[in-house]
């Protein structure tokens, strides 16, 4: 599983990596996880607004921190 964090190392795409490796320890899963704060690698995505969450390529979350459990529902 490849999870990504799309954002530019405010405080919010910092809480929200360490929602999604905890959520990824919680829930048994391995996955590569990558901070992804490429301006032109974000808009390929089409994402406007950070930090933004994508799992296997698809983007989940946009502008906001995601909790631990949306997380864990998704991957």
């Amino acid at each position: 599983m490849r999870i990504e964090i799309l954002g530019m190392g405010c405080s919010k795409c910092r809480n929200l990596h360490e929602n999604v490796v905890k959520a990824a320890e919680e829930a048994g899963v391995s996955a590569e996880i990558i901070k992804v704060e490429d301006i032109s690698k974000i808009m390929e995505y089409g994402v406007m607004i950070t930090p933004a969450l994508v799992i296997n390529g698809e983007v989940r979350s946009t502008g906001k921190v995601v909790s631990v459990d949306e997380i864990k529902k998704w991957i």
